[in-house]
């Protein structure tokens, strides 16, 4: 079972191949309206804000992962992985302030809700009983909890070292 996977340590990071493709668009799941062969469908779903909330909701909140777990895949492992740790993927002295405070109130997913480019969501409807209530990228609010707060030429690029996430071993 994968939340198996996901508590004991078989899967590392929590990750996602969002695919916003459209379904009617030239390269969608159904483009101009017409069915294709299989191989012609784009890979994945639209999921890149949906994905933390629902394992939020369904991990933490309903007991299969610890809150220290749920960091550890969503944040200290990716970072550890791309070697930006301990720059990311941690609270520390020297280390960049990307926080999220959660906020518990119960609510379903909607499309209409979400800030993709995309015409639906595989989640539609499904409940969450988190969301998050406060975005912070280095100091910086950029999601209240209810808009964005872009503000152009605040991207930064970082030089990454060696990545300390090693793969787990199996048994011989």
């Amino acid at each position: 079972m994968i939340w198996n996977g996901l508590s004991d340590g078989l899967f590392t990071i929590f990750s996602s191949d969002h695919a916003p493709f459209r379904y009617d668009a030239p390269e969608g799941k159904k483009p101009g309206g017409e069915e294709v062969a299989f191989r012609h469908i784009p890979n994945g779903i639209p999921g890149i804000e949906t994905r933390l909330p629902l394992l939020f909701s369904h991990g933490v909140l309903d007991g299969r992962i610890t809150i220290n777990k749920f960091v550890e895949l969503t944040s200290t492992n990716p970072a550890k992985a791309y070697g930006l740790h301990p720059r990311k993927g941690t609270i520390a002295v020297g280390a960049d302030a990307d926080l999220v405070v959660w906020g518990t109130t119960p609510r379903a997913i909607r499309n209409a809700d979400l800030h993709h480019d995309v015409d639906y969501t595989p989640y539609e409807g499904i409940e969450v009983k988190a969301w998050p209530a406060l975005t912070l990228a280095r100091g910086e609010v950029v999601w209240d909890g209810e808009r964005f707060h872009p503000r152009a030429g605040r991207g930064e690029f970082l030089r990454r070292g060696e990545p300390t996430l090693l793969p787990r071993r199996r048994p011989a």
